[in-house]
């Protein structure tokens, strides 16, 4: 069979391979600079993507875009591949056509699946994101708590909108922090390095153990909170000191 042509399935009969109107769109806006990851979620609910099988393949073996080397991780017995992104974690590869696929690797075998049903297959891999047609022309990195969202068929509602922090998740952290006392005050802002920074400002007096111990505390409250974990793709923290 050539990689250009779909496998014969009876759900995706009459499928050829082209992207879906609505994900061609706001991947087109992303890469304008006028869309959002938010918006390229929106439009996979529901979508067809396509899951690359390649037969012959090692891990390590590297793919490049945008300067970012996305070097093969994983593979599993089917030959489905998984990408380590560029900020170490584990991705999955899905594609929104077949020309798309052909772009990234003229060697792969193009599997149609609802999205839901991939991005369920990274949860159970516990490959954490996923990565929309690496070999571009747009590239978008589907964070964590969106491919949980697509997996149970639910909107994603992200943590950050804009160059705002969601209220609910600004007050998840309040009440999460709320019992390590050496915490005077939380603030939570869009993170440098991350989805979500936490600011805390820390009571004086603290010694270097010390510190460290308050951290500890501080990152066990905030993975334990649900909405913590659920919401935030990834946290940074920074420290002040309070007056």
């Amino acid at each position: 069979m050539s990689p250009r042509e779909l496998p014969p399935s009876s759900a995706f009969a009459g499928d050829d391979g082209s992207a879906d109107p609505e994900l061609a769109a706001a991947l087109g806006a992303f890469g304008a600079g006028s869309g959002s990851v938010a918006d390229v979620v929106a439009a996979l609910a529901g979508a067809r993507v396509l899951v690359p099988v390649l037969a012959d393949l090692e891990v390590g073996d590297v793919a490049t875009h945008d300067g970012h080397e996305l070097a093969v991780d994983k593979v599993a017995s089917a030959g489905i591949v998984a990408l380590r992104a560029p900020d170490g974690r584990t991705a999955l590869p899905v594609f929104s056509s077949v020309a798309a696929m052909t772009t990234w690797r003229a060697d792969a075998r193009p599997v149609p699946s609802v999205v839901a049903r991939a991005a369920l297959s990274a949860v159970e891999e516990g490959w954490e994101v996923l990565v929309v047609d690496p070999g571009g022309p747009v590239t978008v990195l589907v964070p964590r708590p969106a491919v949980w969202a697509l997996a149970k068929q639910e909107p994603w509602r992200p943590a950050v909108t804009g160059h705002a922090v969601d209220d609910d998740v600004r007050a998840a952290v309040a009440a999460a922090l709320a019992a390590v006392p050496e915490v005077a005050r939380t603030d939570v802002e869009p993170g440098r390095r991350a989805e979500v920074a936490v600011v805390l400002a820390l009571r004086p007096g603290l010694d270097r153990a010390g510190l460290d111990a308050v951290l500890v505390r501080v990152n066990d409250a905030l993975a334990a909170d649900g909405t913590v974990a659920a919401r935030v793709d990834s946290l940074e923290l920074r420290l002040t000191t309070a007056g």
